[in-house]
């Protein structure tokens, strides 16, 4: 049953209509003022201070670096929350995601717990293995050799929870020796302490899911991380194996779940007065969006063909690149009135009645006015209409 809303915001700085779309500005000539792309910090905080009055329950951002496109402009998560908790009263502050190789894991263990006792425990974590090369592999770490990714980001995260979960702790693994084996104040360090810790033990932690490769989900109940889908991805129709491998996984582990437990999913939700205005107004920016995530495969049903035509103003609108229409058809974005966007998610939770916590998105490139009109239209038309308010979760996080 559906308890909590959150809402997911990216970091992109307002894109004009005109610019957007299929037969919009090419992705790779985007290119924006350092003023422009820092407004996307004013942006993000003043959607904090909406969602933090209206109810939602927790504000996800994302990391990424060297974006001057405008589509992701927030590259420290920790920073960004420890101010908004300052300009908000009660509403957590997640992070999707602290892109793991892009840290020394002790460094992010360091400053998450710092945050969370700076914050009253208000800040979520989250990790991930990121999905952009100019990002990752600038930091030094691998993205295009996926095995070397996967291994570094799995002894990251044991780090990360070692330092977390343990007062004292060590590691001698493939690619951290912690602490190293060196004299200190006339012993020999065999151990490391983690100064602070967080507040509240274990710590929640959160990770997205695209895939559904065994391992990776196995990894991730093994250590009881919670799972996040959908959002950017959501027009790729991943959901329901997604939703039914997270499920195979909890079992192979001897646990019983109903079907979506401890997974988190993202839609991106326009409501209009009709149908029909709403998917107007939402289709050049549901286009820009497959624009941007599509080249970095996150999208996986189009083809290199595909790829290359959408790189084309002229070639891109007779591509056959995903519709929005196909996309509210599959259920992956909720679109038209209040009253449609109620029966979509009522449909939903009666589908997968383990998923508690949907988050509401908006695709990239969406005007900062505009989404702050969606978020107060959605808390008053459609929230209401659920057995568990969004005001619930503000009682349940004062405690």
């Amino acid at each position: 049953m559906i308890r909590f809303f959150d809402s997911l915001f990216t970091g992109h700085v307002d894109m004009d209509r005109e610019t957007v779309g299929y037969a919009g500005t090419p992705v790779n000539e985007r290119s924006y003022s350092d003023e422009d792309l820092a407004a996307a910090l004013e942006k993000a905080e003043d959607i904090a201070r909406l969602l933090d009055r209206l109810g939602f329950d927790t504000f996800w951002g994302a990391e990424h670096h060297f974006q001057p496109e405008g589509y992701e402009c927030v590259p420290n998560l920790l920073i960004m929350n420890l101010h908004l908790a300052h300009v908000t009263e009660r509403i957590r502050l997640g992070c999707a995601f602290n892109i793991t190789p892009m840290w020394h894991p002790l460094r992010l263990a360091e400053d998450y717990a710092m945050v969370d006792h700076l914050t009253g425990g208000r800040v979520v974590m989250g990790v991930g293995r990121g999905y952009h090369t100019r990002e990752v592999e600038t930091f030094g770490s691998p993205l295009l050799d996926q095995a070397s990714n996967r291994d570094l980001f799995e002894e990251q995260v044991e780090v990360l929870l070692k330092a977390f979960n343990e007062r004292s702790f060590s590691h001698h693994g493939k690619y951290y020796d912690l602490p190293p084996r060196v004299p200190y104040r006339g012993y020999q360090l065999e151990t490391l302490t983690l100064v602070p810790r967080p507040r509240a033990l274990p710590v929640e932690c959160w990770q997205p899911v695209q895939g559904v490769t065994e391992r990776g989900l196995d990894f991730m109940v093994k250590h009881g991380i919670k799972a996040m889908t959908g959002g950017g991805v959501a027009a790729s129709g991943t959901m329901e194996p997604v939703v039914r491998a997270w499920q195979a996984a909890h079992e192979r582990a001897g646990i019983e779940t109903e079907l979506g437990e401890n997974l988190a999913v993202n839609f991106h939700v326009h409501i209009a007065d009709t149908a029909e205005q709403a998917i107007d107004e939402l289709r050049p920016y549901f286009e820009e969006n497959v624009k941007m995530f599509g080249p970095l495969r996150l999208i996986r049903t189009l083809s290199d063909e595909q790829l290359e035509q959408m790189a084309d103003p002229a070639l891109a609108p007779a591509a056959g690149l995903p519709t929005v229409e196909a996309s509210i058809e599959s259920g992956s974005t909720l679109c038209g009135t209040a009253e449609q966007v109620t029966e979509g998610l009522k449909a939903f939770e009666e589908r997968y009645p383990g998923i508690d916590r949907i988050g509401i998105g908006h695709p990239i490139g969406l005007p900062r006015a505009v989404i702050l009109e969606q978020l107060q239209r959605f808390a008053e038309e459609v929230a209401p209409e659920f057995s568990t308010m969004v005001s619930e979760g503000v009682v349940a996080h004062q405690v």
